[in-house]
């Protein structure tokens, strides 16, 4: 008629093993995957910073020693003002495509 007491006890212990597995399913795979894509976008986010960077530097460099003397005396200052420009363009369209993506993200954009 009643269940045995080591039967209360087996089932007991058999609903705390999935309780335990159940909030390792859930809490501790997703922090993981979580993880991995956080170590992922920052490792691209330094290299596509760096490469950007680079790129400027290489700009700027083309710009001082292409040109002859276009750019130099008081108009030295010309490459430095197009290189900031550019990196301004490049921070501008990535804002509006984050602005974008959260936008969307949030269904206020159909």
């Amino acid at each position: 008629m009643f269940p045995s007491v080591s039967s209360v006890k087996e089932t007991i212990r058999d609903l705390w093993k999935l309780l335990v597995s159940y909030a390792k399913q859930e809490t501790i795979d997703p922090l993981r995957n979580l993880g991995r894509y956080l170590a992922f976008g920052l490792g691209g986010m330094a290299l596509i910073t760096l490469g950007v960077f680079f790129l400027g530097l290489a700009v700027l460099r083309a710009m001082q020693s292409m040109t002859g003397d276009l750019f130099s005396g008081f108009w030295s200052w010309v490459p430095y003002l197009v290189v900031v420009l550019g990196f301004a363009g490049v921070i501008a369209f990535v804002l509006s495509r984050i602005s974008r993506e959260l936008k969307h993200s949030r269904g206020d954009e159909l």
